[in-house]
């Protein structure tokens, strides 16, 4: 197969691998802050926890589980007017970091969960039983303690956000997505959707490198 990449300049290529990164970069710096603090709170607020409030955990996990649930094209779509008032505008890169930390971040909040779940009970009990409070045994405890499995997490969310960012150029979202979709599907230039996998594989196995890394380091700490 002849790699001819007509009417696609080289510019083109990288500018839309640029918007990716920016997409990715973003996204997941909202959904970090976003989903870190609510996995902490439903965590806290879970039945037998610190702040155990088993009314306030069923509303926020029911919204959690509804978020989750939404297929991220469908979702794009059904919140467009919220994007719009929050960004000025529904496409392009400003556009697609909304949606996307709307997605990813319950996401990630059920991962900060089940991390904070398998601290172990007893290193808690033993911080109480010091007289820290509770903010004290989540930053110094909780968080801590689980520090492996939430980069993990990270990783895993990271890697969901690319497949998300491709999507995004089913509404105009810009990025490799929109390019594989405007000439790789729409004028059939199998060379240029090949481009843009090799170029999304390749971000994809970047990330869960620099994850498993990361994960290797703390723990031989």
């Amino acid at each position: 197969m002849t790699m001819s990449f007509e009417n696609v300049r080289p510019d083109e290529i990288r500018e839309a691998a640029i918007d990716t990164l920016t997409m990715l970069g973003l996204s997941l710096l909202f959904t970090v802050v976003i989903g870190l603090l609510l996995g902490i709170v439903l965590y806290l607020t879970s039945r037998g926890q610190l702040l155990s409030q088993p009314i306030a955990y069923g509303v926020l996990s029911f919204v959690v589980n509804v978020l989750r649930s939404v297929p991220f094209v469908i979702l794009m779509i059904s919140i467009m007017p919220f994007t719009k008032w929050l960004t000025g505008t529904s496409i392009g890169v400003e556009g697609s970091i909304p949606p996307l930390v709307v997605a990813a971040a319950p996401f990630f909040a059920r991962l900060v969960e089940t991390s904070l779940r398998e601290v172990d009970r007893g290193v808690i009990e033993a911080a109480q039983a010091m007289g820290a409070s509770s903010w004290t045994i989540v930053r110094r405890v909780l968080l801590r303690e689980s520090r492996l499995g939430l980069v993990a997490g990270i990783t895993i969310t990271a890697v969901t956000l690319v497949s998300y960012t491709a999507m995004s150029g089913v509404i105009g979202g810009g990025g490799l997505g929109d390019l594989a979709l405007r000439y790789g599907y729409q004028r059939f230039q199998t060379d240029v959707m090949l481009v843009t996998v090799v170029l999304l594989v390749i971000l994809v196995q970047l990330l869960q490198s620099i994850g498993d890394s990361v994960v290797r380091r703390l723990s031989r700490k």
